[in-house]
């Protein structure tokens, strides 16, 4: 593991490189996560791909938690900020020389995954597949719904512990869900709970019917953030979904 810095649009993305042992070129993943989360969230899943001679990268949105320490505040941050994150570290591993190119997934978990299947649209070309893990396809609707007109959007709000500013609102002010994803060709898998009190399963159902090459794993039980066994399964399924990708 090699901790790294990535610079773009005068600011400074954090993250961790986890390269397999051996010579050559790997598949990697990159792993990109939700709402106030952090790169470290995925330690149990890149060991596993390391194990198994998959390389991954996890790192922190700019802006996009209270443990992000970039310095761009979290009252700057929207989904496409956070697009723009992604877009740079697709940028930067692509030219790793232990990275085989043409085998890059990604991996989103909830505001990360709607994030990812942003990037996908632009970048079909540079993305081998992508696993979205309960994705939170919900958050234009949501803030839609809670601020119906733009005059009803307060200059800043908190949001568990994390403040906000109009920025993030008016990323998603015109945002139409089945406008913006679906027409990535590639394989995509989804993964979610049917007990997610904050991402209704629903959004995943229909995503799983826009897009073309489309495998949805339902979680029983499960709800927005998952149990270990749950997040044992997800790591096994990402491994599987990988291999199978790079058999075929």
């Amino acid at each position: 593991m090699q901790e790294i810095k990535i610079p773009h649009h005068g600011r400074k993305i954090d993250g961790s490189m986890y390269r397999p042992e051996g010579d050559g070129r790997f598949p990697i993943v990159i792993f990109s996560h939700g709402f106030n989360g952090h790169q470290s969230d995925f330690g149990h899943i890149t060991t596993l791909l390391a194990d198994n001679g998959i390389g991954s990268i996890c790192y922190n949105f700019c802006g996009g938690g209270l443990r992000d320490t970039s310095g761009f505040s979290t009252t700057k941050m929207s989904l496409l900020t956070e697009r723009d994150d992604l877009f740079a570290v697709l940028d930067e591993v692509r030219y790793w020389d232990w990275v085989d190119a043409d085998h890059i997934y990604l991996f989103g978990a909830s505001q990360g995954g709607m994030v990812s299947a942003l990037v996908a649209e632009k970048r079909e070309e540079q993305i081998k597949a992508m696993m979205l893990l309960y994705p939170a396809f919900c958050i234009a609707d949501d803030w839609q719904k809670r601020f119906p007109t733009k005059e009803d959007v307060p200059e800043q709000i908190v949001l568990w512990d994390v403040p906000l500013g109009r920025t993030y609102f008016d990323a998603v002010r015109n945002f139409r869900i089945d406008e913006q994803t679906g027409k990535f060709t590639r394989p995509v898998l989804i993964m979610h709970g049917t007990e997610d009190g904050v991402v209704p399963i629903a959004y995943s159902e229909q995503a799983a019917g826009r897009y073309s090459d489309a495998r949805l794993e339902v979680f029983p039980g499960e709800g927005h953030g998952f149990t270990p066994d749950g997040d044992k399964r997800v790591a096994e399924m990402v491994l599987d979904f990988v291999r199978k990708q790079e058999e075929g």
